[in-house]
């Protein structure tokens, strides 16, 4: 995994993938007491930053092989990443999704052309049933984060930020995190385009799995795997192929509660006039709500996603 599959997945997504603003708001900065730009990857086709490793993945397999199709598993944004791209590629895809995902996340990868498979993330194991539906019917398994392509798709996110924040020469980046391929993507754009830019994770409470694990220099799981309202980032442990990027090149990681997620997205709605799903607030929650674990004069922070439940996202509002 280095800059130069990211380089090359950026080459791939030229015409396909959307570049996302950078954006800023005096209201948001009042807030959180500093400068703060927001990478709106909200905005994203699909609602989320998993279009730019679904794509990438769909995009780099041998024709032959992309033509029997494909099969991810995922709560919803990595789901729906990867059926567009199979769509637009005119190949079948097969999602897993637990049964507790959002209803909208769930339509959405239908909307697509794909056909889900739910499961209980409780008392099932989606990995093996990946494998086994991928051996069945000869699909080419696309990991949510663990996977160099996906990862690469993702970085490509750290390449727009180094270009757009190139006026900025210090500060850090906060990047919702699940098993840690859009932040490991961002950490090696960053690393080769912008080193005076230091990428850091944040995670709900409860299920900050990536921040103890770089606090205890090796893969944590966490204890359970729902409860949270930032569904798109509770995963059970870093990746193999994550961890050893974050533990390299990131900051320190920052656990946010989920009441501040849902401040977050209304604030980014007030003052950015941008949908944020909890999971894809966590990194603006902790920026403006949690100064002292954030260094510099300003900060970046990539809102990853926007596909909400219209409860969730009713609830947030009214905060």
């Amino acid at each position: 995994m280095n800059i130069d599959m990211i380089r090359a997945a950026e080459a791939r997504a030229k015409g396909h993938v959307r570049e996302t603003p950078l954006l800023w708001a005096p209201g948001i900065d009042k807030i959180a007491g500093r400068r703060v730009f927001v990478k709106a990857e909200c905005l994203q086709l699909t609602g989320s930053f998993k279009f730019r490793g679904g794509w990438s993945a769909v995009s780099a397999l041998d024709p032959d092989t992309r033509a029997r199709g494909v099969i991810a598993f995922s709560s919803g944004n990595h789901a729906q990443g990867v059926g567009l791209a199979a769509r637009m590629h005119g190949v079948p895809a097969v999602i897993i999704m637990p049964r507790d995902a959002p209803k909208a996340k769930i339509d959405g990868t239908r909307a697509f052309g794909a056909e889900v498979v739910l499961y209980d993330r409780e008392t099932e194991d989606r990995d093996a049933i990946g494998a086994a539906l991928s051996a069945e019917r000869g699909l080419t398994l696309i990991k949510p984060y663990d996977d160099a392509q996906v990862i690469a798709g993702q970085g490509t996110a750290g390449l727009e930020i180094a270009a757009q924040a190139a006026g900025i020469t210090s500060a850090d980046v906060l990047v919702c995190c699940g098993g840690g391929g859009l932040t490991s993507g961002i950490a090696l754009a960053l690393e080769a385009n912008a080193p005076g830019l230091r990428a850091r994770p944040v995670e709900p409470e409860g299920f900050d799995d990536v921040t103890r694990s770089l606090a205890a220099g090796r893969i944590v799981r966490n204890s359970r795997l729902s409860g949270s309202i930032c569904d798109a980032i509770v995963t059970p442990q870093p990746g193999e192929i994550t961890f050893p990027i974050l533990s390299r090149l990131c900051g320190s990681g920052i656990a946010v509660p989920d009441g501040d997620c849902l401040h977050a997205m209304a604030a980014a709605f007030r003052h950015l006039k941008i949908v944020l799903e909890p999971g894809g607030a966590v990194a603006l929650a902790a920026a403006l709500y949690h100064p002292k674990a954030v260094e510099g004069d300003a900060v970046i922070v990539v809102a990853s996603g926007g596909n909400v439940d219209p409860e969730i996202f009713q609830r947030a509002v009214r905060t």
